[in-house]
């Protein structure tokens, strides 16, 4: 019997399928730079290439970690007649190419691959087609990913009052579909206020549409508002997802994060951040902050909006201190920024374990 998948129910950019999908030598990933406004899929037929769209941001927040997985079913086609000893070392190698695709979320990439080469070395031992034992072995980590997120969404929901205007922050993917999911079973009602997030805008276009798509009633600032908002439109909660989370309580998240905690912290509104600690960041310092291509904060979605000659300076995230973190919100309840260990002491595995 099929096992029952996690995404039913949510918004159309949170089923599988629609974030990444691999069939038969092809790789189709939503392209999130042009979402909603076309529904376009990104061809891939090498995995080289499924790195090169997640480093492009072709999809970008949890849909990366989908990509890799279907990225390496798409290696394991490439090798398909090779002998099984040189199938692996393609695989290594393809993990390898992939879980670099971008720095600050590498640990959690190499975590997908290496989830994505026991499938294979299982398939392998069994005779069977290993390009479809990974996609199969995708599917599985990410109902148990979803799963996760929405025990996680369970736990943050009932801190919200009954009437909630929440602030949010980037695209925190799975997690907002959840939290909307489990407001409507609570009965919540949610006003949601959404920063545009330049200069991708993944605030506007994709959290946005997702409220949307869900019924909900959402509101797109600017990125320059959100202490304004705070202040005039009674904000009860700031929420954001995260790409890392360090044992020492630093959140690596979408730049613009920080200053976000920094207004909510002056008007005594909670910040909660969702997830699970990540065992491979014991401090801020394991984590390299990714720069990217300056000349993009020079325009927005395609038009130029500075002169020639004048600098841009491109940060993908920052880093949130844990003193302006109100609590951690993972699958095993909410925790103390300041004391990260004790989720793995109640036996937390952690959002991206490895599932086989």
């Amino acid at each position: 019997m099929e096992e029952t998948r996690a995404d039913k129910g949510l918004a159309f950019m949170l089923q599988y399928e629609n974030v990444a999908w691999y069939d038969a030598g092809v790789v189709k990933i939503l392209d999130r730079r042009v979402y909603p406004g076309r529904v376009e899929f990104v061809t891939c037929r090498t995995h080289v290439e499924v790195m090169q769209a997640i480093r492009d941001m072709v999809t970008q927040s949890a849909g990366p970690y989908t990509a890799a997985g279907m990225g390496m079913a798409l290696a394991a086609w490439e090798c398909r007649e090779k002998p099984e000893a040189e199938q692996l070392a393609f695989l290594r190698q393809a993990a390898a190419c992939i879980a670099n695709a971008r720095p600050t979320t590498k640990k959690r990439m190499e975590q997908v691959c290496t989830g994505c080469l026991a499938a294979a070395e299982q398939a392998l031992q069994a005779g069977a087609r290993v390009d479809e034992a990974i996609r199969a072995h995708v599917v599985r980590a990410n109902n148990s990913r979803y799963s996760k997120v929405n025990e996680i969404a369970k736990y943050l929901v009932a801190m919200f009052p009954q009437r909630a205007a929440v602030m949010t922050q980037c695209f925190g993917e799975t997690i907002v579909g959840m939290m909307l999911k489990e407001a409507k079973l609570a009965g919540k009602q949610l006003r949601l206020f959404c920063p545009e997030t330049r200069p991708y805008f993944q605030g506007a276009r994709l959290t946005a549409t997702v409220c949307h798509d869900m019924g909900f009633d959402v509101t797109v600032i600017t990125d320059n508002m959100p202490a304004f908002v705070m202040q005039r439109e009674g904000i009860d909660v700031f929420t954001c997802a995260a790409d890392a989370i360090c044992l020492d309580g630093f959140v690596v998240n979408k730049v613009g994060t920080f200053q976000i905690a920094i207004c909510a912290n002056h008007f005594g509104i909670p910040t909660f951040v969702t997830g699970a600690p990540d065992a491979g960041h014991p401090t801020k310092d394991t984590v390299t902050i990714e720069m990217r291509d300056p000349a993009f904060t020079l325009q927005a979605m395609g038009v130029r909006t500075a002169a020639e000659g004048v600098k841009g300076y491109y940060p993908a995230f920052d880093l949130t201190p844990p003193h302006l973190i109100s609590g951690i919100v993972t699958d095993r309840g909410v925790f103390s920024p300041f004391d990260l260990q004790r989720y793995f002491s109640s036996g937390g595995m952690g959002e991206y374990e490895v599932v086989v």
